[in-house]
């Protein structure tokens, strides 16, 4: 057995061994690719300037005028706590919610645990519930969407570009530095490098073998740490590192998913049907649903953003369905031929699966930020209220699923992976070789 650390692939299960990394390189899975382990230049210090720095962004987009419009001679200014503040006070309690929570409450948690675990251990000393912030840590991730909402308000400005005079105020600018900031932090924690700080890794079990899968050999390995665990069906598991409860296979994955997907499709109806918005004025009072807004921008000329909408609201929600449904279907019918293609599919399913939120950011500012009484009004409509729904659920559909049925439905045909003889004697140093660390995008090397 090789003494290098073992990685459980959390996408095909495949059993790996992973060799030293130097700072930026990475180690992928050979049979999905699938990133295993990163190392990352100075993760402490480089983490903790980017916390800081986007903490201090984040407060100042809060403080000052965000945006500011004119029209017919009336000026309005709103900061990102007002928007939240009038939804808040409307009828969509539940919108305003939802908008604090991406864009204030999470962050704001995120950035406080990085700052929190890393300053512990620059200064030696053991971070707070700092197994559980780590855990979390990854969790959340998923929810957090600064990045959405910035495009979100870019097409809310096209859209009353047409009805009023637009201006930034400090808060814009800020919002849009703490949006990189928060991109480049999610990056630069170095979440192996904390584990092994904090809770050195246990030796894997005697018995696990590169080159094979995990539940063959009644392995699991911990999607939060990454360690590597004996499992045992007749009782529940927990990683002997982190406590993370552990499956070998997320449990019921494909009927959880249909369902969470049978309920999509139901709400997906009501969000294309109702109208998302109503816009008032001294002339005529309109609303308009998803069809009908990117119709309206269309008529109006704005073609790039039109087709932004249409992709976001319309093409990314039925392609997701689609795909979801598709894998379902297949991971049911084992099937060997070319499971990267499916892994693909899902991987990009997973990606782009939070975009949609772009309309529901758009109506929410629109109707925070265009209100002028008598003169002009926008307030949101039940049909935005299931239109998020929608996105929230396909999100959740796709954490749902578990990627290794995938894997699973190829490997029936008793297609086990292998890429050497298993009477060879170097055998189980196969992945160490197999692995390649990425190097400025090229793979490298590691050799013996």
């Amino acid at each position: 057995m090789s003494s290098l650390p073992l990685r459980v692939c959390h996408e095909c299960d495949l059993v790996s061994a992973v060799p030293p990394l130097a700072c930026s390189e990475s180690a992928r899975c050979p049979r999905c690719q699938h990133e295993l382990m990163a190392r990352k230049r100075a993760p402490a210090q480089q983490s903790l300037a980017l916390a800081i720095a986007a903490v201090v962004a984040l407060v100042t987009s809060l403080a000052f005028p965000f945006i500011s419009f004119s029209a017919r001679g009336i000026e309005r200014a709103i900061s990102l706590t007002d928007a939240v503040a009038i939804l808040s006070t409307g009828n969509y309690t539940l919108l305003a919610v939802v908008l604090w929570m991406v864009l204030l409450l999470l962050p704001m948690l995120y950035l406080g645990m990085v700052i929190v675990i890393h300053t512990a251990l620059l200064l030696d000393r053991r971070p707070p519930r700092g197994m559980l912030m780590l855990r979390t840590l990854r969790h959340i991730e998923h929810w957090m969407m600064a990045d959405v909402f910035l495009i979100g308000v870019l097409v809310s400005l096209v859209k009353i570009l047409s009805l009023a005079s637009i201006g930034f105020g400090v808060s814009f600018w800020a919002f849009c530095l703490f949006v990189v900031l928060m991109l480049l932090i999610t990056r630069s924690v170095d979440r192996d490098w904390l584990w092994q700080v904090m809770a050195p890794e246990p030796t894997p079990p005697a018995h696990a073998t590169t080159g094979r899968t995990a539940v063959s050999q009644k392995l699991a390995g911990c999607p939060v740490c990454g360690t590597v665990n004996d499992y045992h069906h007749h009782e529940p598991c927990y990683c002997r590192r982190c406590g993370e409860k552990l499956h070998m296979r997320r449990r019921h994955s494909v009927q959880k998913t249909l369902a969470l997907l049978v309920v999509s499709v139901l709400l997906y109806i009501p969000a294309m049907v109702l109208p998302i918005m109503t816009v008032s004025s001294l002339n005529e009072t309109t609303t308009q649903t998803v069809i009908g807004g990117v119709l309206l921008l269309l008529d109006h000329g704005d073609y790039p953003i039109a087709a932004i909408i249409f992709l976001a609201s319309v093409v990314i929600p039925v392609a997701k369905l689609l795909a979801l449904f598709w894998l379902c279907i297949k991971v049911g019918r084992p099937q060997p031929w070319r499971p990267e293609v499916r892994m693909t599919l899902y991987r990009i399913t997973e990606f782009i699966g939070r975009w949609s939120m772009i309309d529901v950011f758009v109506v929410a500012l629109l109707a925070a930020l265009v209100q002028l009484g008598v003169l002009m009004h926008v307030s949101a409509e039940p049909g935005i209220i299931a239109f998020g729904a929608v996105v929230i659920l396909t999100m959740i559909a796709a954490m749902s699923f578990d990627p290794r049925l995938i894997w699973d439905a190829a490997d029936h045909a008793d297609l086990e992976y292998d890429v050497s003889d298993k009477n060879d004697p170097e055998h189980d140093n196969i992945s160490t070789f197999s692995l390649q660390p990425v190097v400025a995008g090229k793979a490298q090397d590691m050799g013996q």
